[in-house]
């Protein structure tokens, strides 16, 4: 599903599995610098640490702890999200839900640090020294 956001077009994945981790792990290698490596942390859903997930050479996974969401930097992402855009609505079907996520993403994103704000914890800079 590829609903319009601007002038570019976001890809949603409506399910969560190694395909679609794969996938997204694809589409974001490819915004990489080529100089340039990136390290994601996440936590232990079964998608995430996969036999079968491709994983970039330009990316490197973290796994956090089992049962630590306070770990998680994207925890906080979706807290904002949550109270920014999306709670206390109703929305009429799953393209409503899937519109309104992509409208709150693409406000996110227009606002300049937001996200690097939300998602720095001081322990992160650690895991790449």
């Amino acid at each position: 599903m590829e609903p319009a956001t601007g002038t570019e077009v976001a890809l949603v994945l409506p399910t969560v599995s190694t395909a679609a981790m794969s996938r997204f792990l694809a589409e974001l290698s490819a915004q990489i610098a080529p100089d340039a490596h990136a390290v994601l942390v996440l936590d232990q859903a079964g998608w995430h640490g996969a036999r079968a997930l491709v994983v970039p050479p330009n990316l490197t996974l973290v796994p956090l702890p089992p049962y630590s969401p306070e770990l998680n930097p994207v925890e906080r992402l979706w807290l904002y999200l949550r109270e920014r855009y999306l709670s206390h609505r109703l929305l009429d079907d799953y393209e409503a839900v899937v519109d309104a996520c992509c409208h709150a993403w693409t406000a996110l994103t227009q606002e300049p640090g937001r996200i690097q704000s939300l998602t720095s914890y001081p322990w992160l800079p650690c895991l790449s020294s």
